[in-house]
């Protein structure tokens, strides 16, 4: 048996449906009315009712999950320490009290407060390219082990179509320019006119 959409065929039975077949059996089985794949009310910018630029959320925010499990390892830590000898609490307990402050700490070093926004970052990025910018796209990703945040920018140059693309790396806390790559657009829009 293998999955076919969202139903199984016998791979005994070798002949394949026909596509129009396919569908229509995929449409039977999937009701548009019962698909639910959709962003939460919190992330919807767009469904949450909300007007103006959208903020992008602090980083900062990991030091929050870091306290916890830093209290929920002093915790375990403590019930292993009290509880010495009963049948119910072993070193296993501890072990895992360990995890939880190392993956604690992390959260906590990891948590950098984002100083720098996506129209800070346009702008350091317009300066590093050297050229007039007419679309852009700024993107976070982090970077290194200490998952430091970095905005990714994609520039175009003001022309069109455009002459100029470049990718500039913007670091999030400082707003320090990180690399750049400038180059001639590769893309071929003879056929576009």
């Amino acid at each position: 048996m293998t999955p076919v959409g969202f139903g199984i065929v016998d791979d005994a039975d070798e002949t394949e449906l026909p596509v129009e077949q396919e569908s229509s059996e995929l449409d039977e089985l999937a009701p548009v009315h019962e698909v639910r794949d959709e962003l939460p009310d919190d992330l919807d910018a767009r469904g949450a009712g909300l007007v103006g630029p959208y903020v992008f959320p602090d980083n900062g925010r990991r030091r929050i999950p870091g306290v916890l499990y830093l209290l929920l390892a002093a915790a375990t830590g403590a019930v292993v320490l009290l509880s010495d000898g009963s049948p119910l609490v072993d070193s296993g307990l501890l072990a895992g009290a360990i995890g939880l402050a190392l993956v604690g700490c992390y959260h906590l070093q990891a948590g950098w407060s984002l100083g720098v926004d996506e129209a800070d970052a346009l702008v350091a990025s317009v300066r590093a390219v050297g050229f007039p910018v007419g679309h852009a796209s700024a993107q976070m990703a982090w970077r290194g082990l200490r998952s430091r945040p970095t905005w990714r920018v994609l520039v175009y140059s003001n022309e069109s179509p455009p002459k100029r693309r470049g990718l500039v790396f913007v670091d999030g806390v400082d707003g320090s320019v990180v690399a750049v790559h400038a180059e001639d657009n590769p893309e071929d829009w003879s056929d576009q006119d």
